[in-house]
């Protein structure tokens, strides 16, 4: 019986604040809807994890939910979800997904397939209703858990800088079911999504355990920084310094951009070698049969 050879997939993996949306996605939903000043709630956020030595994001995590407490305020999953509508994004982000998306099955002749995921320390119940939603086969994300009132009592799921790498391997062995271990061995040739098929495109220093496990696992990565701003260009320049990344360009997605135009250059670099691999699968499977 003939094999199939079935790494011909394409992983484009985004963080989400700073990278698809120019502020962190609290900015734009629960905290106005709160109507607390976000500079002040990450200020405090930083000095309460100093006082008690703790985490960052449980901390930010606890915080959020004092502050909707004493507001009397009831944000449930569907409150939360409902605030993603007023989530900007970059110039060009609505559409690069369908672009990206053709451009792959074009090139490849529809012998590779291409899927976007994001993993981010944002909130997953504000994720699952941007307006993007519909273009990622996974998200990955910090979540609440809700009580019988559906109320966020405490955190569930706590996604960090580093914990964030975890995801990278899910992906890459098609364990995306965060209660199934990945500390299994599994031979290269069955894993899902090899990371020589992977691209990772985040925004900044918190990105650099993700950046560097994706990159150092054969992948590439690429960093966007906000246009106009030198803060978030040295950012970028000292990623590029450190060997963190392959590329970075502006957080411009529009079609004929830099960005895109490096995507797509690592993508048909990809795909060639996708076209290479299966090819030499055949072969080797037909040279297999020749010899009995």
């Amino acid at each position: 019986m003939r094999q199939t050879f079935k790494q011909n997939i394409i992983a484009l993996v985004y963080d989400f604040d700073g990278t698809l949306s120019p502020q962190p996605m609290q900015e734009y939903t629960v905290l106005p809807e709160l109507g607390i000043n976000a500079n002040d709630f990450w200020l405090e956020c930083k000095k309460e994890a100093k006082k008690y030595n703790a985490d960052g994001m449980l901390t930010y995590m606890r915080l959020l939910i004092e502050k909707i407490e004493v507001k009397h305020s009831h944000l449930d999953r569907s409150g939360l979800r409902n605030l993603a509508k007023d989530i900007r994004y970059f110039p060009g982000v609505e559409t690069w997904f369908d672009r990206i998306n053709t451009h792959v099955r074009e090139k490849s002749g529809g012998r590779a397939k291409v899927r976007h995921y994001i993993i981010s320390a944002g909130l997953k119940e504000i994720l699952e209703g941007i307006k993007i939603r519909k273009h990622f086969e996974k998200m990955y994300a910090s979540e609440y858990y809700f009580d019988h009132h559906d109320a966020a009592r405490f955190p569930t799921v706590v996604i960090n800088d580093t914990s964030k790498t975890q995801y990278l391997f899910r992906i890459n062995k098609g364990i995306e079911d965060i209660n199934q271990s990945i500390n299994e061995y599994m031979p290269e040739s069955e894993r899902a999504i090899p990371f020589s098929n992977m691209i990772y495109i985040g925004d900044g220093l918190t990105d650099v355990p993700c950046m560097t496990v994706t990159k150092n696992n054969g992948g590439y990565s690429l960093a966007v920084h906000k246009p106009n701003s030198p803060e978030s260009t040295s950012t970028c320049r000292e990623l590029a310094k450190a060997n963190r990344i392959d590329y970075f360009a502006p957080a411009n997605y529009k079609k004929g951009k830099k960005l895109e135009k490096r995507v797509k250059l690592i993508l048909d670099l990809i795909i060639a070698k996708i076209m290479f691999q299966k090819e030499q699968f055949a072969f080797r499977h037909d040279i297999r049969n020749s010899f009995p």
